[in-house]
């Protein structure tokens, strides 16, 4: 069987920056193993699956180890292959997924992802992850992620997790979010997945779920841009809608090809 692959880097105007992902549009649903040995064999921090259904995109997605019940970047560049390589007609490309009705916007280059808000309320700090950190936060909350709130963004810059404590816990789906207000934008952020193949995501839009209604509440805005300090940086333009959160950004493409499978 031969399947279209397209690799996008999400986030970014410019490839080898941003967050890639690799996008396979399928005439029909393949077994859940078989997609998670091709999510493997990709060897990105997700991989994008979608059937399309009349009127919708029925939209799944999978890192190297699991399958995720939301994904930003990869849903991003779903939404880039459908309309620049689909040719999509509508500007409201529409997708079904674990969480639910999920709706991207185009506007030229741009891609806004209408997410649900998850908004993080106080919490403590598992011994593991504490003892895992070289800097302490500030303030620990707890949304699907421990969110963990920073002095400033040199703090997120330098501080050092140590994989051999941190990867004793399992947080899966979740992670742990570092943020901080930042120098050049509204904020900063940084997300690690203990005991995954990929520790640092480069650029994860679902945890902008929490990191927008936070930061809102607590700069009073309601658009924010923020940066992802990752080591491929990407930019994000956010807005707080209340129950539901906008999160824009532009993708490139970085490989088109086909996979073979049995």
């Amino acid at each position: 069987m031969k399947l279209y692959l397209y690799q996008i880097d999400a986030f970014t105007d410019k490839v080898f920056g941003g967050n890639p992902a690799c996008v396979i549009p399928l005439h029909k649903w393949l077994e859940d193993e078989k997609l998670l040995k091709i999510a493997q064999e990709n060897a990105v921090s997700e991989t994008a699956f979608f059937v399309q259904n009349d009127d919708f995109f029925h939209l799944r997605w999978f890192t190297p180890d699991i399958e995720m019940d939301l994904c930003g970047h990869a849903t991003l560049a779903a939404a880039y292959v459908i309309k620049k390589y689909l040719k999509f007609p509508k500007d409201v490309i529409p997708f079904n997924s674990l969480s639910g009705k999920l709706n991207v916007h185009v506007n030229d280059e741009n891609f806004t992802l209408d997410f649900p808000s998850r908004d993080p309320v106080s919490s403590e700090l598992p011994l593991i992850i504490k003892k895992s950190l070289s800097i302490q936060p500030q303030k620990i909350l707890k949304s699907r992620d421990y969110f963990l709130v920073y002095n400033n963004q040199k703090e997120i810059e330098d501080i050092k997790i140590d994989r051999s404590i941190i990867d004793q816990i399992n947080l899966d789906p979740g992670g742990v979010i570092i943020t901080a207000e930042g120098n050049n934008c509204d904020f900063v952020s940084r997300w690690f997945a203990p005991q995954s193949t990929i520790f640092e995501d480069p650029v994860t839009g679902s945890a902008h779920c929490s990191l927008i209604p936070y930061w809102s509440k607590e700069l009073n805005k309601k658009k924010m841009e923020a940066i992802q300090l990752s080591s491929r940086k990407g930019k994000l333009f956010c807005e707080d809608k209340g129950e539901r959160v906008l999160i824009s950004g532009k993708a490139t493409t970085y490989l088109i090809g086909n996979i073979w499978i049995d």
